[in-house]
């Protein structure tokens, strides 16, 4: 028997409407864990950078093993570093977060530290004539000009968490990944297809909803020449 001609399930097609209506449930759940990881590593990774940047940047004996170590780790494949966390974490969704959020920390300490560095000396100065203290400084003149260069640096560390989250498909936490992979062993087209272009859009969406916050938190960029 043939397959119906508006079976495109049936004939195994790489786009199908059928696979869209018929697994709408599990695509969402896919695309739900896939949302969670990137973000949950990403803030994380966000939360351990601020600190390693100010202190690479405030005690320069420490920026040379800060950008050391998590360049190294920045370096070791993916697959590697998993196993490498797999007696720590078991597998669970905290092996994939793990994972991530140490890729991540290369790309948001470098990029944190350089918008640290680029700030003027003489506006630091002329904040301290003004009677800024250390912390006030940090959050008033500091943080606010290196945000910029932050900025970059966390749409690059987010857009790539998106992709490396598929690679949690190895221990079962890895989102569009998931499908991605099951799809790839049974050579199911429409499944594949739809995950993996799920995946660039989340990626997109990500890098463009970052951009447009940076432009609201850095208004003073958009009128530079």
């Amino acid at each position: 028997m043939t397959a119906p001609p508006d079976d495109c399930l049936a004939r195994n097609e790489w786009l199908c409407g059928a696979y869209l209506s018929s697994r709408r449930e599990i695509l969402w759940d896919a695309t739900v864990q896939h949302l969670q990881l990137t973000v949950v590593s990403v803030l994380i990774g966000l939360a351990l950078a601020v600190p390693l940047a100010l202190a690479a940047r405030h005690r320069r004996w420490a920026a040379g093993p800060v950008l050391g170590v998590t360049t190294v780790l920045y370096t070791v494949p993916s697959l590697a570093m998993f196993s490498l966390l797999l007696p720590v974490y078991g597998l669970s969704a905290s092996l994939v977060v793990a994972g991530l959020v140490l890729y991540s920390l290369t790309l948001l300490v470098r990029n944190i530290l350089a918008g640290l560095r680029a700030v003027p000396e003489e506006t630091r100065q002329a904040a301290r004539g003004m009677g800024y203290g250390p912390l006030r400084l940090l959050l008033a003149v500091e943080l606010p000009l290196a945000l910029p260069a932050a900025m970059a640096g966390l749409r690059i560390a987010t857009v790539s968490a998106v992709s490396l989250v598929t690679v949690g498909a190895i221990v079962g936490y890895g989102g569009l990944g998931n499908l991605i992979y099951s799809g790839m062993n049974t050579y199911f087209k429409a499944q594949v297809l739809t995950a993996s272009v799920l995946c660039v859009l989340i990626a997109v969406a990500a890098d463009v909803l970052l951009l447009l916050a940076q432009r609201l938190l850095t208004p003073w960029t958009r009128r530079q020449p």
